[in-house]
């Protein structure tokens, strides 16, 4: 009971850390739904780790319709996690996440198939998941990792990367982008790279440097013509004896 109290306070202290809005422990207690769908999946998930299965999904149910989260009773789930808003988000029963674990509203912790065993993803350390990012299968996502919004991720996540798109592509490893190492956790997930923007700016700017080359052989084709032109004019004339 006393790792229960403890566990929870821990909670509570993370959306503090980690939300400026958050004014006053009476707020937090009755307004934050991320706070209260991980505090009942921890009852949930006692329950289901001793062989209940039917009331630990009522209660989980109960959760979601209170909430708007929906989290299996049998998702492991680490230390300090924070939910951010939440509406939407859904983690899987095989799911386990780390400590310190961000995950922002419409976030999907899936799987695929209809395989047996572990079939949810496993997210590491000080890992942040934006809002509708979806994470789809029996992988890990390595520790300090960054999923960007809207991101489906389908395969493994090293430690220390920033992921984004759809299919997600690794666009920042080990802070090589950035050139700077963040410590802590980086909650600054609005500022990642867009690796199909940069292709395309890059492909604008081979079109306009292709467009100039072919201008300047277009121009100088014509002081070709024009100067076999006047050749042939000289010619012409000398011929007929004009001029």
């Amino acid at each position: 009971m006393f790792k229960f109290i403890k566990t929870i306070k821990e909670d509570i202290n993370a959306v503090f850390e980690r939300d400026p809005a958050a004014r006053s422990l009476m707020e937090v207690l009755l307004c934050y739904p991320g706070l209260h769908a991980v505090i009942i999946h921890r009852i949930s998930h006692s329950l289901y780790k001793k062989g209940l299965i039917v009331l630990p999904r009522v209660i989980s149910n109960i959760s979601k319709f209170l909430t708007g989260i929906e989290i299996h009773p049998g998702a492991k789930i680490g230390r300090r996690l924070f939910i951010d808003h939440g509406t939407g988000v859904v983690i899987g029963e095989t799911t386990e996440i780390g400590d310190d674990v961000t995950i922002y509203q419409g976030a999907t912790l899936g799987g695929t198939g209809k395989e047996k065993g572990k079939r949810h993803p496993t997210i590491r350390n000080n890992v942040v998941i934006s809002s509708g990012a979806k994470i789809l299968g029996p992988f890990t996502v390595g520790d300090n990792s960054k999923i960007g919004a809207g991101s489906v991720v389908l395969k493994e996540v090293p430690p220390n990367c920033t992921v984004v798109g759809v299919p997600g592509r690794i666009v920042v490893k080990d802070n090589k982008k950035v050139g700077v190492a963040v410590q802590g956790i980086d909650l600054d997930h609005t500022k990642l790279p867009d690796p199909i923007m940069e292709q395309l700016n890059y492909l604008t700017e081979k079109v306009l440097e292709l467009g100039n080359k072919i201008a300047k052989m277009e121009e100088n084709n014509d002081k070709i013509s024009q100067h076999i032109n006047r050749k042939k004019g000289r010619v012409y004339t000398v011929r007929t004896g004009q001029g």
